[in-house]
């Protein structure tokens, strides 16, 4: 299948769903969300076309979850996976009439498509093989270099970012705990990289793009097409040894949670097993740069979007209590996430149709309860000063903490290192100070963990417009639709 990109780091095209740059961003609104029902977007499943569902049991979940299979079977569907946590089946059909016949059952809370076209990796076998496929390396002993044993990192002096947040003053105190485990939800995480091979914790890595099924290959939870994930790992935790860059807690082990397909997209049945894979696994902390496809805003007065919003949004509230905290990019439209009324890029797997959005409209992860949501700032000239992103989406109710994500300099495939500019890259600033926060104080919920990244924030003042593409601030305010509570500080979360 060929898409058009339309996002671009450094010259390189990613695709629209993870939050790099884009090409042209759309005007930002300006008036309050629209009100009326959101747009229809055709979603149609043809007799002999393989699709892809997501069935949400009714309560009671776990005893339901079994039942709902069942139909699933009984209807002419196969089922992919079960997450009876959650009361979420991820189901295959060929049948035109599987969805009509689904809510028809008493069991079946809602069913929804989960993309506009077919299922391109088709329906997993039943008897896997995946994990022999390449097996799952055993996990080195992991010992985390001291200062005194490495000198300092070749360019290290480069990373303006980790100077803007003081995670080097954050470094004379903790470079963090290998008892926190970071989740990078992303396109995989090289597994060799002289960086981060030390800290990756292969045994809790695991690819769910395999039609959203767990397969902890090592094949295949390892990156194929895109540098995105191993930048962004390098970011949250390159490892104080002597190469290339540190990140901000570069004694924190990393996950790689592949939820990226080869051709770029993060459909629902992906992120969900990706969110209960963090929680079963007991991650601390996941970093979350991209949104859910194909839409970029899910409605909640439309069945299909309605039903994959709430299997996302039950994978997301599930780990949380199991612990996990969530960090999630806000986005690169150059949007106010709290007054934006329309959208022109979705669905971006097949045709896009210009939609009315309205309140019920929701970018997935990053408008979902108690995650943590961050904006991006670019530096000014060569000083330590940042003003806003020209990129970033913003939003008075919408963003928590801002990070630098403009001209980041981080890990990239085949051992090199490159600069990479988006929320994504902002993002992951955020959860390295976490990582940070939990080597110091372990036991805080995630409720907790959020409120002490906001309030350890710099306050960033909207005192103007600082770009002519952005929404102009409101108010004067600490906490202002740029940079939420402001700049997340490292220094703070290891302070004693």
């Amino acid at each position: 299948m060929v898409r058009t990109p339309v996002s671009f780091v450094v010259g390189v095209c990613l695709v629209a769903t993870l939050q790099a740059v884009p090409a042209g961003a759309a005007p930002a609104g300006t008036a309050a969300q629209d009100q009326r029902r959101s747009t229809k977007v055709a979603m149609p499943a043809p007799d002999g076309r393989l699709s892809s569902y997501v069935v949400n049991a009714a309560g009671p979940w776990r005893s339901n979850t079994t039942k709902v299979a069942r139909a699933v079977r009984r209807n002419g569907g196969t089922v992919v996976e079960t997450w009876p946590e959650i009361g979420v089946v991820v189901a295959h059909s060929r049948e035109s009439g599987f969805r009509r016949a689904m809510r028809r059952r008493d069991v079946v809370a809602s069913v929804g498509m989960t993309r506009t076209t077919r299922v391109s990796e088709g329906t997993p076998g039943t008897a896997r093989s995946r994990a022999a496929a390449g097996g799952v390396p055993e996990k080195a002993e992991f010992r985390p270099a001291t200062r005194a044993q490495v000198e300092p990192d070749p360019r290290e002096a480069k990373q303006w970012d980790m100077r803007v947040i003081r995670a080097d003053e954050a470094h004379e105190v903790t470079d963090g705990s290998p008892d926190v485990l970071v989740g990078v939800l992303d396109s995989g995480i090289e597994h060799d990289h002289p960086d981060l091979a030390e800290n990756i914790d292969a045994a809790s890595s695991v690819n769910c793009t395999d039609a959203g099924a767990v397969d902890t290959s090592a094949r295949g939870w390892r990156p194929t097409t895109s540098d995105h994930g191993t930048h962004v790992a390098g970011t949250i935790a390159a490892a104080r040894n002597g190469t290339g860059i540190v990140g901000v807690a570069p004694n924190a082990r990393l996950a790689s949670v592949k939820v990226v397909n080869d051709d770029g997209y993060i459909y629902p049945e992906y992120a969900v097993c990706g969110f209960m894979w963090s929680g079963r696994q007991g991650m601390d902390v996941t970093n979350n740069s991209y949104y859910v496809d194909p839409f970029m805003y899910w409605c909640d007065d439309r069945p299909d979007q309605a039903a994959a919003m709430a299997a996302v949004s039950r994978a997301v509230r599930w780990s949380t209590k199991q612990g996990v905290t969530h960090v999630a990019a806000a986005g690169n439209a150059s949007t106010d996430l709290d007054r934006n009324s329309f959208d022109s890029s979705s669905p971006n797997d097949s045709r896009s149709v210009n939609r009315r959005i309205n309140a019920g409209c929701r970018d997935l992860p990053t408008e979902l309860p108690g995650v943590v949501t961050v904006s991006s700032f670019a530096r000014i000239k060569k000083t330590l000063r940042t003003k806003a992103s020209f990129f970033t989406n913003v939003g008075l109710r919408a963003i928590d903490v801002a990070a630098p994500g403009s001209n980041i300099l981080s890990t990239v495939l085949d051992g090199r290192y490159a600069r990479f500019s988006g929320t994504s890259m902002a993002s992951p600033h955020v959860a390295g100070v976490v990582a940070l926060l939990l080597s110091e104080h372990p036991d805080l919920t995630p409720a907790q963990v959020r409120e002490a990244i906001r309030a350890m924030a710099k306050d960033k003042p909207c005192r103007k417009a600082q770009f002519d593409a952005l929404p102009r601030c409101r108010g004067n305010d600490a906490r202002n639709s740029y940079a939420g509570e402001g700049m997340v500080d490292a220094l703070r979360a290891v302070r004693p």
